[in-house]
């Protein structure tokens, strides 16, 4: 959908067309696709219109660099007014996690409640928290910023390379995991998920995860504390990319936050919740408009 003069989102939609919405953002990397098989289904089951969205830099979406993270907020409303929506709920899978609490920042009257799964945290500025692989960026974010565009076609070409062997290669990434994204990755509906989201979302271009990182390593644009609508923040304690002391940092800046711990889970946690996620997220429609009354 176009956002901008000469510039478009993409997404994908599931579940009810008419049903109560649920924006969910992917990870960094990621695409519009994934989501998992069973947060699929339960969206069929329960009447939820389940909306997955393309950033800027991957599948449809053109490459755009944000000046901050409310900026993507501009182009998200724009694309949900285009679909005839109102109030939403957002999930925000780990690079997703940013996006969707800069959502909930803006637009506060029309979010309901936020899940995020594995959530980057700010790495600068006041609500900063030290490590994890966002801190490791921070000291390569000159060098990245530098070299974003060839560094994005390098991406986007190694990705249509690695197509033949993309299913060993998700193998590989799986054997050197922790434990709980092992045994994820070894079931055989979320490894198509994944081939399935990274061949097809990012088979013409990838530059989404290094706009991503510049944008996570710099000032955000507005303050945790400030989004005030509730949160739901899912978090492995064997998570080694985004350490759950990050999760517990970001409930506490938070005013309205709810941290569930997944004891023995790493970094794809999450997404093997879906459908509690999803569950949680619908639960709290009725509790939402209550409150607003």
């Amino acid at each position: 959908m176009a956002v901008a003069p000469g510039r478009r989102l993409g997404f994908a939609e599931f579940g009810d067309p008419h049903g109560r919405a649920l924006l969910w953002l992917h990870g960094t990397p990621g695409a519009r696709r994934q989501i998992p098989v069973e947060a699929r289904r339960f969206a069929v089951e329960n009447g939820l219109r389940l909306v997955g969205i393309d950033r800027p830099g991957v599948g449809s979406s053109n490459p755009h660099q944000y000046g901050s993270l409310l900026d993507f907020v501009t182009d998200l409303e724009v694309l949900v007014n285009g679909l005839g929506i109102d109030r939403f709920s957002v999930v925000g899978l780990s690079g997703g996690g940013p996006y969707a609490l800069a959502v909930g920042r803006a637009l506060p009257d029309r979010v309901v409640s936020l899940g995020v799964l594995g959530g980057v945290a700010p790495s600068v500025g006041p609500d900063a928290i030290g490590g994890g692989l966002v801190a490791l960026g921070q000291r390569l974010r000159p060098m990245i910023s530098a070299g974003r565009v060839p560094l994005g076609l390098g991406l986007g070409g190694a990705v249509r390379l690695a197509r033949p062997v993309a299913s060993s290669a998700i193998g590989l990434y799986a054997r050197l995991s922790p434990e709980g994204d092992r045994q994820l990755l070894g079931r055989p509906e979320f490894k198509a998920m994944f081939l399935d989201d990274l061949l097809n979302g990012s088979r013409k271009q990838l530059s989404a995860p290094i706009l991503d990182l510049l944008l996570f390593t710099k000032d955000w644009g507005f303050r945790v504390g400030d989004v005030n609508v509730p949160v739901r923040w899912w978090h492995g304690d064997d998570d080694r990319i985004v350490p759950v002391d990050h999760g517990r940092h970001m409930v506490a800046l938070l005013p309205d936050a709810t941290l569930i711990t997944q004891p023995g889970e790493s970094h794809l946690a999450g997404l093997g919740a879906a459908t509690e996620v999803l569950e949680t997220m619908a639960a709290l429609w009725p509790s939402a408009r209550s409150a607003r009354r």
